[in-house]
């Protein structure tokens, strides 16, 4: 870049250099501005986010796939059912915290970073998702614990293909430039 500016004064050279990040940094903050707003527009309405990987859950459509996939009774189905809504009633404020703490913490990307309430902020959300985990866990074994035992056994199966899949997909190169 510098060489194309030889012959050119100094003062114009600094000038151009400035201008040039002066457009640098306003493109990187309309792209961090556009992310959050994006973000906090969103946040509220989001869904809650889909189950792990390897995780057996029933959450959203999953529910046809897996009643087709392992033969649900209209019981099992309408236990799960009533196992989801309690879940999702009580992973609400854990799900709610772990949002606020979010928004703190994009308030110091945005504004004056505070290492002290990041490390504070960061440890916070470190225990709300460890709860969350648990409680994911415990309600996917619930569902699992209302299944027979063949349909234990094609819902393992189905984790383990899945499971393949996905470690499959995480050892494939990525595709060069002309595969794209």
């Amino acid at each position: 870049m510098y060489a194309k500016l030889r012959g050119i004064p100094e003062v114009l050279k600094e000038s151009h250099m400035k201008s040039f990040r002066f457009r640098l940094l306003i493109a990187a903050l309309a792209v961090v501005l556009g992310s959050a707003i994006a973000k906090s527009q969103t946040a509220a309405d989001a869904p809650p986010p889909p189950p792990m990987h390897g995780h057996f859950g029933m959450e959203g459509r999953g529910m046809g796939f897996f009643a087709k996939s392992l033969n649900l009774t209209d019981e099992q189905q309408a236990q799960m059912k009533t196992i989801m809504e309690n879940a999702h009633t009580s992973m609400k404020p854990l799900r709610q915290q772990s949002q606020q703490i979010e928004q703190k913490l994009l308030q110091n990307v945005m504004g004056t970073y505070e290492e002290k309430t990041v490390q504070t902020l960061a440890a916070q959300k470190a225990q709300i998702d460890a709860q969350l985990t648990v409680a994911q866990t415990k309600v996917h074994n619930q569902l699992f614990q209302l299944l027979t035992a063949d349909q234990q056994a094609k819902a393992k199966e189905m984790v383990a293909n899945h499971e393949a899949r996905m470690q499959n997909h995480m050892h494939q190169a990525p595709p060069t430039p002309l595969e794209q």
